[in-house]
């Protein structure tokens, strides 16, 4: 069965050196807190708000070992009035046989108020 794995964070700074690292704190989060090895991913999708410009998170995931041959997307998520700033948000596409409730989707930062319901999960 294939499962959406759903994690997001924010940077203070629109800086290459913010974007990487937090981005690669979250997804170190999802993939630990979920045991999801890397031949057992569909794909991932990797969406930024407007105001972040200065790098391509997707290079994280990308230059993981093991990671090289997931598909992965970058994207802007859609403008909307008062959203949350300077976000990152991943969904992550995975074989499991893990039910719905089984999965724990990541929140860091200010993005924990996307889903206060999911932000402390398991």
């Amino acid at each position: 069965m294939i499962r959406g794995v759903r994690g997001a964070i924010t940077v203070l700074e629109n800086t290459e050196n913010e974007i990487m690292q937090a981005t690669s704190r979250l997804l170190h989060k999802m993939i630990e807190k979920n045991e999801i090895a890397p031949e057992n991913v569909a794909s991932v999708f990797i969406s930024v708000t407007d105001d972040i410009t200065e790098a391509f998170p997707a290079k994280v995931l990308r230059s993981k070992e093991g990671w090289g041959f997931v598909p992965v997307m970058c994207m802007k998520e859609i403008t909307v009035s008062n959203a949350l700033e300077k976000c990152i948000r991943v969904m992550m596409h995975v074989n499991t046989a893990k039910s719905q409730q089984e999965i724990n989707h990541i929140y860091l930062e200010n993005a924990m108020i996307l889903r206060p319901d999911l932000a402390n999960s398991k």
